[in-house]
């Protein structure tokens, strides 16, 4: 990808996750909130499959 090109679309992304918090801060803290914990539950997936090899 062009370095022009991405540095847009990362702006284009950062000003669209600035409007979404804006215009509605509960749903985005419900979005981050339901990520943090996909985010953990994979990492204690993670962390019992090795404790499952260990044993």
């Amino acid at each position: 990808m062009p370095p022009k090109a991405k540095s847009a679309l990362i702006w284009v992304i950062v000003i669209f996750l600035v409007y979404a918090v804006i215009t509605s801060p509960e749903r985005a803290a419900d979005v981050v909130r339901a990520l943090w914990e996909m985010i953990s539950a994979a990492f204690a997936g993670f962390g019992r499959f090795f404790d499952s090899l260990t044993s």
